[in-house]
């Protein structure tokens, strides 16, 4: 076999792989120009078609369908023989390609990259920003932070947060404006800022969970005059003192210890199993990944919550 051809063919089957020139192109950190010359020149040097093309769709030919079918198990093999190098240096190296939510990057990765880097200065970390629950294989990512209530039974998942709980927050001003709610029922009369789900569309329903030990949970819908899909958006109009949110207490926390909100409905609190980091098998865990599962389940201790 000509050697020369072993790059078009691994390039091959990452345009094979997304069904698309573009997110390949930039998951290799090329130009979308280039690749589409390289799959020319590949097509010539094999005499083959391998893809079909439109302005707006692309798919594989049965000859290509047929290649990708072979390249693919064997480059997942050097891939992985090229983890286990980097693992048998002892020092975790390489990209860790980590899918999450704003939420979580913004509360448990962003504020600790300077540590993480100056601790694993071989590793490197790419955030892909998903609100729905990704699935972490298909889209090429190494691990996942997401909620536990979200995540599938086959997966496995470790807690870096502590339990969580459903704050009801507003502003001093507002509360002295308007008064402060004593139950959920009270809330019919405020303005409450909604949250509606990008995946879904549907708005949130309050979660609440009755006083006492085995408080039974339930939800509440409720109304005001702003409906936003963006939960930093919504606690920036809480901040302009608009009105009442829901979040989740991790989320807001700075805003609490500051006094720039304050908490209320406190005993009526529903409690949620907090976020996890969870990646598709725990045999053969990549030493990178390792690494970074250590690293937040060490930090979970420091997280105090108001």
């Amino acid at each position: 076999m000509n050697p020369s051809l072993l790059p078009s063919l691994a390039w091959f089957a990452h345009i094979a792989h997304h069904r698309s020139f573009t997110r390949a192109a930039d998951e290799m950190g090329i130009s979308r120009a280039a690749l589409s010359q390289n799959l020319k020149a590949l097509e010539k040097q094999l005499g083959v078609k391998l893809l079909y093309r439109t302005t707006r769709d692309m798919s594989l030919t049965e000859a290509g369908q047929q290649l990708f079918d072979t390249l693919q198990p064997t480059l997942d093999e050097i891939e992985q023989a090229v983890r286990n190098l980097g693992d048998a240096s002892g020092e975790p190296s390489g990209l860790i390609r980590l899918n999450t939510s704003r939420m979580a990057a913004k509360a448990l990765i962003e504020p600790r990259l300077a540590e993480f880097y100056t601790r694993y200065p071989k590793l490197r970390l790419e955030l892909v920003m998903a609100e729905p629950l990704s699935n972490i294989i298909a889209d090429g990512c190494d691990a996942g932070i997401r909620l536990g209530r979200s995540l599938a039974d086959h997966v496995v998942a470790v807690p870096v947060t502590p339990t969580l709980s459903m704050a009801v927050v507003g502003s001093p001003a507002y509360f002295e404006r308007h008064g402060v709610p004593k139950t959920p029922g009270d809330l019919a009369g405020h303005n409450c800022i909604n949250y509606r789900y990008s995946g879904s569309g549907a708005i949130h329903d309050w979660d609440f969970d009755e006083p006492g030990k085995h408080g039974q949970h339930f939800t509440q819908a409720v109304s005001g005059n702003l409906t936003t899909n963006d939960d930093e958006g919504m606690t920036r109009a809480a901040l302009q003192d608009l009105g009442l949110i829901q979040n989740i207490d991790l989320a807001i926390h700075p805003y609490l210890a500051d006094g720039r909100l304050v908490r209320v409905l406190r005993e009526w609190a529903h409690t949620q199993a907090g976020f996890y980091l969870y990646a598709p098998t725990r045999e053969q865990m990549p030493s990178k990944v390792r690494a970074l599962l250590d690293f937040l389940v060490e930090k979970r201790g420091e997280i105090v919550l108001a």
